[in-house]
C-alpha cells in the first residue's frame, strides 16, 4: 500500500485560497498532511480543514519538507519565485498565476479538455488557465472535439473578485457611495462621485468597464491576449483565430461570456445542445422561451460551466452563438487546481 500524498496550499488565506478550502473539505479525501502556507502576516491563522482548524505557516523553502503536491493560489511575481524552488525538491506545483501558463515545458491544464498534457511536465509545474478561459473552455473544448474549432469570438463580462478580495471590496464601497444618490447624464458624474476607482480602470458600479489586465501591444489588454493563447495551448489549436474583448460588470462574483463559435463543418442548435449535455463539467441551461438562461447569480457557488442561449448563427451554418457563466473563484481558480492536483495524487508514487 503507497501512502497518501501530502498537499500545501500556498496563498490559504486569499479569496481563492478560501474557497480551496472549503472544496478540500467537501471533496473525496485523498491527501496525507493538508499544509496551509501563506505571507508572514497571515501566518499563525487557523482556518478550518477537513473539520480540524490547521495552523498556518510562513512561506520559506521549509514549508515544503516532506510535500508531494503544491498549489499556489498567489501573485504573478509569487509564484514566480517560489514554484521553481518548490518544484526543485521535488514537488509537482500546481500554479493558478500568469506566470507560466505560457511557457512551451509548462502544460497548462483543464482536466474535462486536456488531462493527458499533465503527463509531460520537465520543471515540475502545472499552469492553470486564467478564470475568464475556464468559463468557456470546456463547452468549447466539447463542441472542437465534435465539430473542428477555427475560429472564436469572445466578450466576457467579468466580476469584480476577478481582482480578489481589494476588487469586491471596491465594488461594496462604490455601490455604497452611489446608493441613494442621482446620477445624472452629465459625462463625469460617476467618476464625481466614486473618485477612487479601486483596482478597476473607472467606476464599476452602476457601469460596466471595457478593460481588465494590463496595456499590451496594439492596444489589446494581457487578459484579451490571455484568452487566446491560452485557448490555442489547451486545445492544440496554434492557428486558432481568437479575437477578444474583456469587460469588468458591478457583480461581485462569476464572469460570464457570448462566444461566437466557428467551426469546420455545419452545426445544428439540436445536435450542439446534446453535445454539450453530455460534456464533463458542463450543465446545459437552455430554454429563453420559459427563461430559462445562466447568470452569474444563478451560477454563484456551483462548480461546473452553465450555457445557454446555444443558436446556430443566422449567417454562418458552420458558427455558433452561446453565452456561458462559471464561478471565477471556484472552476475559474480553485476546483480546477484541485482536480489537477488530484490528478497527480493518483499517479503512483513509491510507499
Amino acid at each position: 500500500m503507497t501512502r497518501r500524498p501530502n498537499l500545501a496550499v500556498v496563498g490559504a488565506t486569499g479569496a481563492v485560497g478560501e474557497v480551496l478550502l472549503g472544496l478540500l473539505s467537501l471533496r473525496q479525501d485523498v491527501w496525507g498532511e493538508i499544509r496551509l502556507v501563506a505571507s508572514p502576516r497571515s501566518a499563525g491563522r487557523k482556518p478550518v480543514v477537513r473539520g480540524e482548524p490547521v495552523e498556518v505557516v510562513p512561506l520559506t523553502e521549509a514549508a515544503f519538507d516532506g510535500i508531494d503536491v503544491a498549489v499556489f493560489a498567489v501573485p504573478d511575481v509569487v509564484s514566480a519565485q517560489w514554484a521553481p524552488v518548490a518544484a526543485a525538491r521535488g514537488v509537482v506545483v500546481v500554479d493558478d498565476s500568469a506566470a507560466f501558463r505560457t511557457a512551451e515545458d509548462v502544460p497548462l491544464v483543464v482536466p474535462e479538455v486536456n488531462a493527458a498534457a499533465l503527463r509531460i511536465r520537465p520543471r515540475g509545474i502545472v499552469a492553470s488557465p486564467a478564470s475568464t478561459t475556464l468559463a468557456m473552455i470546456a463547452a468549447v473544448g466539447a463542441l472542437h472535439a465534435e465539430y473542428g474549432l477555427v475560429e472564436l469570438v469572445v466578450a466576457s463580462y467579468q466580476a469584480a473578485s476577478g481582482e480578489g478580495r481589494l476588487g469586491e471590496a471596491a465594488l461594496r464601497e462604490q455601490t455604497a457611495l452611489v446608493g441613494g444618490v442621482e446620477i445624472g447624464r452629465q459625462t463625469g458624474d460617476l467618476r464625481a462621485v466614486i473618485a477612487d476607482h479601486g483596482p478597476f480602470a473607472a467606476p464599476l458600479a452602476l457601469n460596466a468597464v471595457p478593460w481588465t489586465g494590463t496595456l499590451a501591444d496594439g492596444g489589446w489588454s494581457s487578459e484579451e491576449l490571455g484568452i487566446r493563447d491560452e485557448s490555442r495551448k489547451i486545445l492544440s489549436l496554434p492557428a486558432l483565430k481568437v479575437s477578444a474583448t474583456c469587460v469588468r460588470i458591478p457583480v461581485v462574483r462569476t464572469h460570464a461570456l457570448a462566444v461566437h463559435a466557428v467551426f469546420e463543418r455545419e452545426v445544428t442548435q439540436e445536435h450542439a445542445q446534446e453535445i454539450l449535455g453530455d460534456a464533463p463539467g458542463v450543465v446545459v441551461y437552455d430554454n429563453p422561451e420559459a427563461g430559462e438562461f445562466p447568470t452569474p447569480n444563478d451560477v454563484v457557488g456551483t462548480d461546473p460551466v452553465w450555457v445557454g442561449r446555444v443558436r446556430r448563427a443566422l449567417d454562418e451554418p458552420a458558427a455558433l452563438d452561446l453565452f456561458l457563466c462559471g464561478d471565477n473563484l471556484r472552476k475559474g481558480a480553485a476546483l480546477n487546481l484541485l482536480q489537477i492536483a488530484e490528478l497527480v495524487a493518483g499517479e503512483p508514487r513509491p510507499a
